[in-house]
């Protein structure tokens, strides 16, 4: 029998991996597609007329265009820095919580549940609050498109980057911070100079995270944008009742390059942290 079964196990790893080769195929050729259909010089996507760059400079010649993905790049960073900055001290907290502390488990469980409630629940959730903060309240920065965006991919956001620094210190010695501790130094100085460091890849993982799921959120954008403030997906979704021109195919296929940059630099600040393949999906995952 063990014979037999290493006999047929080249073939089921060849057949495994022809199993993951079409995977991946279907996964990316509506990308390749996209990117594709971006050099169309005709005025309809679909329709593709001949191979040339007009979709590039229409769309970046279109003021509409350009202002809706400056929107989305201004709204990208504010919630990125947003949610590094609280999802650091979570992180930070889950990591140094003891096993079975009722607020760690609090926290973990809200997180959790901030992940996977249905964007479209979130959305209908922020509208209300946002118009009593803005306008029943006379809290004018809530009555700001982008502040409105900022916020509410911030608190979406903010979950991925906590996990993703606990992950990062999971693994830490605590030894280290106690010798710094028993060399003199103050918590601040222990946390600056021992922590932060090793930490570091992690939230720079985690703002880099944020900035992409930003980058691609239409639901919540949907909901909360204003008149001047509309974010390139909410563009497009605004195209798509209409018809979809080339120019939506190159600037899409801009965005896509650059959430790609944005992930290279995150597996490069990892790798230069001196981690493994493994260690950097684990801590990109969380």
């Amino acid at each position: 029998m063990t014979m037999a079964f290493t006999a047929h196990r080249p073939l089921t790893d060849r057949l495994l991996t022809i199993w993951g080769v079409l995977v991946f195929i279907y996964l990316f050729l509506p990308i390749i597609v996209i990117v594709a259909y971006s050099f169309n010089n005709g005025t309809v996507l679909a329709n593709f007329d001949e191979f040339g760059f007009r979709a590039y400079t229409s769309g970046l010649s279109n003021d509409t265009i350009v202002n809706s993905v400056i929107t989305s790049l201004q709204a990208a960073v504010g919630s990125s820095l947003v949610a590094t900055f609280f999802g650091t001290l979570g992180g930070v907290a889950l990591a140094r919580a003891k096993s079975g502390v009722w607020w760690a488990v609090g926290l973990t469980v809200v997180l959790g549940i901030t992940l996977f409630t249905p964007e479209i629940v979130d959305g209908i959730a922020f509208l209300p609050w946002f118009v009593t903060l803005g306008v029943d309240w006379g809290l004018t920065p809530f009555n700001s498109g982008m502040v409105r965006l900022i916020i509410s991919h911030a608190m979406f956001s903010m979950a991925v980057v906590t996990f993703i620094v606990r992950a990062r210190l999971a693994g830490m010695n605590r030894q280290l911070e106690e010798a710094s501790a028993d060399l003199g130094a103050t918590s601040w100085a222990t946390f600056r100079s021992v922590t932060l460091p090793i930490a570091a890849p992690g939230i720079f993982a985690g703002a880099l995270m944020a900035f992409t799921l930003s980058l691609d959120n239409t639901i919540l954008s949907s909901f909360v944008q204003l008149p001047g403030s509309t974010p390139w997906p909410v563009y497009i979704f605004s195209a798509v009742k209409v018809a979809l021109r080339p120019e939506v195919a190159a600037i899409s296929t801009l965005m896509f390059v650059l959430t790609l940059i944005a992930l290279a630099i995150c597996a490069l600040a990892l790798r230069r942290s001196g981690g493994s393949s493994t260690e950097i999906i684990k801590t990109m995952a969380g």
